[in-house]
């Protein structure tokens, strides 16, 4: 994962991988993009600085509506991932959370689906804060994990409704609608 505001790449890399030819029709996506080509380019030869002094902050969005649309507009570059291992995690995660819901759905029939409700948001809990704490560790924000679980009712529906208006609706980006 990488934006603009946190990448660097050689001018004979983003030459080699003819910078943002084949990827400059979309409106959003392309810094990620181009890294993605370079890293195909360049197996292994791509990394990750941790490293404190260089981190690059920006700030948050400034209102909910501004947040899905950055996230509708981030999710929106998910089919221009030619990588099977990406379109199969991005499956995955969206399949778990749009079954997670039928699950919910399926509690009001009967008690039984809302204990397996509540032991698959368990397990997304857990396996979430599992990848969340090392990162929060680094940033020294690990007052924020407490919230994990009870954010999940929020995370299940944002990330179906990110996942389904980024490709069949429209977002707002630099005052412009984007299809």
């Amino acid at each position: 994962m990488c934006n603009g505001a946190n990448l660097a790449y050689t001018r004979e890399a983003f030459n080699h991988v003819k910078g943002f030819e084949g990827i400059d029709d979309i409106a959003s996506g392309d810094d990620m993009l181009v890294m993605y080509k370079i890293e195909k380019a360049f197996p292994g030869q791509t990394s990750y600085l941790k490293y404190k002094d260089a981190i690059v902050y920006t700030d948050g969005m400034y209102s909910i509506q501004s947040f899905l649309q950055q996230r509708i507009r981030w999710a929106s570059k998910a089919t221009k991932f030619k990588d099977a291992r990406i379109q199969f995690i991005l499956a995955c995660v969206f399949s778990f959370n749009a079954f997670l819901l039928l699950v919910l759905f399926c509690a009001v029939l009967d008690i039984v689906y809302l204990k397996l409700f509540i032991v698959l948001l368990l397990t997304k809990g857990s396996i979430e804060l599992s990848l969340l704490i090392p990162v929060s560790r680094f940033f020294k924000k690990e007052a924020e994990l407490y919230y994990v679980y009870i954010l999940q009712l929020i995370h299940i529906p944002y990330i179906l409704i990110s996942a389904v208006l980024s490709q069949f609706g429209t977002y707002s980006w630099k005052d412009r609608k984007v299809k």
